[in-house]
């Protein structure tokens, strides 16, 4: 649960720690702004991926499903400010599918808190390894860091790309190699 009344409290301490005046016109609602803003940008801490993914189907395909492109931002929890980039997912099914949107809802989970990049491709494999079951899965983020382009080594355009494979994606370099080529075409 968010605690607003902490958060506002907080911005309050923050403005007057950089020299800013809280009570200055432009700032005075910022407090609660930035309180709201966190019930959004943070919702994936209240949320279950599972939930998303139990939905699931019969079917008889058992070649790769991918989904790419799907866009997310985050917060880096090392510096608390945007990461933002793309995933793509892919699967191998073991009789069972699950509606695409749920890999977009999975994503949003996992981005929606503070976060590292590793972990959250780490977390979206597990979880759909987890509740579908399927043969493999494999999943590539791609993100620009604001903490390294605006502060730091100031480096814009610089994208970290982090990847897990597993299951058939670990052992089958063909099917790897496949995943990679799709995302690319």
């Amino acid at each position: 649960m968010i605690d607003e009344k902490k958060i506002e409290e907080a911005v309050r301490l923050f403005l007057e720690g950089i020299g800013e005046n809280p009570e200055r016109e432009g700032l005075k609602e910022t407090p609660g702004r930035i309180s709201a803003m966190c019930h959004e940008l943070f919702e994936g801490i209240r949320q279950d991926a599972s939930e998303h993914l139990s939905k699931t189907f019969t079917a008889e395909n058992n070649e790769m499903v991918l989904e790419k492109d799907i866009t997310f931002y985050s917060v880096c929890e090392h510096h608390f400010l945007p990461f933002y980039g793309k995933v793509h997912i892919a699967y191998v099914p073991d009789g069972k599918v699950v509606g695409l949107s749920k890999l977009a809802r999975t994503v949003e989970v996992y981005a929606r808190r503070a976060q590292l990049q590793e972990q959250m491709t780490a977390q979206i494999a597990e979880d759909i390894m987890k509740n579908l079951m399927p043969k493999g899965v494999m999943v590539y983020t791609e993100a620009e860091h604001m903490c390294m382009t605006m502060r730091g080594i100031k480096k814009p355009g610089s994208r970290t790309v982090s990847f897990v494979a597993k299951g058939a994606f670990e052992t089958d370099r063909e099917l790897r190699d496949s995943f990679f080529q799709l995302i690319r075409d």
